[in-house]
């Protein structure tokens, strides 16, 4: 009898012991967060463009409360958040114009920076716009960038950060990739134009990371979360083209708050 007791209640002390592990561990990360100084940079994709609720401080960076920056914070609570990401932002404009909150008290920096450098907007208005050969062209020019001239751009804005905030854990946050080929999408672009955007993508991504584990810091991909929500996949966090014209190709609320903010977290 007492054997069989014993074998009743000890599944339940575990469960109960883990519970227990679990809740400290959820009240460890929490304090931890609360003690962040947390400050985000970069571009569109870190500012909001195409998530609304903009702040109505932000102006033309149309920061948004349901960027994933600002939602981390909210649900995190850290000791202070300066969110500094602007729509249009290169990596030399994030240098020179946003770096200011940074300090030796920074414990978190985020940033998303690189693909204004190469263009993307206008690679992906060609592709819009013009024809397939002249799209692949474009594609290809981009990637020559990437290759070429970012990252030494890449490097001179990482050096600068690690420069103003020495103690933070900096986490470089990457790029979608944007279709789901032999999709549902019945219009458009064509399946060779939105093979060649992917290349240039998984391009640009591979560029961030091999600079990022360069300058010390954590690269995170969100391709993953991507996955099964590109567009042409009938499930798409990302805008199309759309009105207005500057929330084409960029997070809805939902990549946000499925994409990027899980794939933040996750390095954090």
């Amino acid at each position: 009898m007492f054997a069989t007791r014993a074998r009743r209640v000890l599944p339940a002390l575990l469960a109960l012991a883990a519970a227990a592990a679990l809740g400290l561990a959820q009240q460890a990360s929490a304090a931890a967060a609360a003690g962040e100084h947390f400050v985000a940079l970069g571009d569109s994709y870190s500012s909001g463009v195409g998530a609304g609720s903009y702040l109505s401080d932000s102006g033309s960076c149309q920061r948004s409360s349901k960027a994933y920056p600002s939602l981390w914070a909210a649900a995190n609570a850290p000791a202070s958040f300066s969110f500094t990401a602007c729509s249009g932002a290169t990596t030399g404009t994030v240098k020179s114009n946003q770096l200011s909150p940074l300090n030796s008290s920074t414990t978190l920096v985020s940033v998303t920076a690189g693909g204004n450098d190469v263009g993307f907007a206008n690679v992906m208005q060609t592709c819009v716009l013009q024809s397939e050969a002249t799209c692949v062209s474009a594609v290809d020019n981009a990637i020559g960038q990437i290759n070429g001239t970012l990252p030494g751009s890449l490097s001179s804005l990482y050096g600068a950060i690690r420069s103003k905030a020495p103690q933070a854990h900096v986490v470089v946050l990457g790029y979608p990739r944007f279709y789901q080929l032999n999709g549902n999408c019945i219009a458009g672009l064509s399946e060779v134009e939105r093979a060649a955007i992917n290349r240039g993508s998984d391009a640009l991504n591979g560029m961030l990371a091999k600079q990022a584990a360069n300058a010390g810091f954590t690269y995170s991909s969100v391709v993953d979360e991507f996955t099964g929500h590109e567009i042409c996949s009938g499930s798409a966090w990302l805008h199309s083209v759309s009105v207005p014209v500057s929330n084409s190709y960029h997070p809805t609320a939902a990549g946000h708050s499925g994409g990027y903010l899980p794939a933040f977290r996750s390095a954090v």
